[in-house]
């Protein structure tokens, strides 16, 4: 279930994230109230998703999939296109996540 949680968790993180750029500040009621939804999802189900899964690897995934998603999106939504650096950067860190997930031998201690 640590994973599942992890996914709501990116999901409720992107809402938040790429709400903050239609909140102008925090003026605009909708995308402000989506901003504060998304990350009490974000964080709500971070903390469920860190029972099983080791802290390290939960912020790892969480903001490298984010980032990546965001990315994406802004790129559709705002037209915010990434350059060549960007997208090597970008790789790098799904890279990262990816090594990260496949050999670490990291377990959670639930305290």
């Amino acid at each position: 279930m640590g994973y599942f949680y992890l996914i709501i968790a990116i999901i409720g993180e992107v809402v938040g994230t790429l709400s903050l750029k239609s909140s102008n500040g925090f003026t605009a009621i909708t995308p402000s109230v989506l901003v504060i939804i998304g990350y009490g999802i974000a964080f709500y189900f971070m903390i469920l998703s860190m029972k099983t899964i080791p802290v390290g690897i939960t912020y790892a995934i969480w903001s490298g999939v984010g980032i990546a998603a965001v990315t994406f999106i802004s790129s559709i939504k705002f037209g915010e296109k990434p350059d060549i650096f960007a997208l090597i950067g970008l790789s790098f860190i799904i890279i990262g996540i990816i090594i990260l997930v496949s050999f670490s031998k990291m377990e959670a201690k639930i305290s």
